[in-house]
C-alpha cells in the first residue's frame, strides 16, 4: 500500500493510513481476506476503491469483518456491530443452543463462584476433563471484546476458574 502513499501503523499491521489535505486520515484495515475503508471523505473512499479495482476484484459493500456481521442505517447515519451468527455457532458447538433463555442480568448479585466448586472426586474430574471450558470462555471472551461488553463480568468471573473448573462454573 505504500505505492499508493499509504503509511503502515507502527502499532497494528493489518492498518494503514493517509493524511488529507484537510487535515482528516483514510484508513485501509487489512486482515487475510478482510479489508475495510474508512474516512470521513467520500471522495477519497471512491478514489481508493478505484485504486484498488485496477488490482483487486470489487466485492461491494462490506457486510462482514472478522466473524462481525456490520449493519448500516443510512437514514440514521449509524453503523452496528453485532455477532449474531458466531454466537449461534458457539451456543451449538458447547451444546447450549436451545437451551437458553434472554437475561437482562448476566450475573445476579446472589450468584457466587468459588473455588471450592472445583472437582473434587475422580468421577467429576473424568466428567470435566470431557467439558472444553476454556475454549468456551475463550469464545466469549472474544464475543466480549468484540460487541459485547456487557458480558464481561460474568467472563471474567468464569474465566477466573480455567485451571480447576467444576460442574458449578
Amino acid at each position: 500500500m505504500t505505492e499508493y502513499g499509504y503509511t503502515r501503523s507502527q502499532f497494528d499491521n493489518c492498518v494503514y493510513f493517509h493524511k488529507l489535505l484537510d487535515g482528516s486520515f483514510i484508513y485501509l484495515l487489512l486482515y487475510a481476506d478482510d479489508m475495510l475503508i474508512a474516512s470521513k471523505s467520500k471522495v477519497e473512499i471512491d478514489r481508493l476503491k478505484a485504486q484498488l479495482r485496477t488490482e483487486f476484484e470489487y466485492l461491494g459493500e462490506a457486510k462482514k469483518i472478522l466473524g462481525m456481521e456490520i449493519q448500516r442505517d443510512i437514514r440514521k447515519g449509524t453503523v452496528c456491530l453485532t455477532q449474531t451468527q458466531y454466537l449461534k455457532k458457539i451456543l451449538q458447538r458447547f451444546g447450549v443452543d436451545g437451551k437458553t433463555r434472554p437475561i437482562s442480568t448476566l450475573l445476579a448479585p446472589h450468584f457466587k463462584l468459588s473455588a471450592s466448586m472445583s472437582q473434587r472426586t475422580e468421577e467429576e474430574c473424568k466428567h470435566m476433563a470431557q467439558i472444553p471450558y476454556a475454549k468456551a470462555v475463550g469464545a466469549l471472551m472474544y464475543a466480549m471484546v468484540c460487541t459485547r461488553p456487557d458480558i464481561s463480568h460474568a467472563v471474567s468471573m468464569v474465566s477466573r476458574y480455567m485451571h480447576d473448573p467444576g460442574k458449578g462454573h
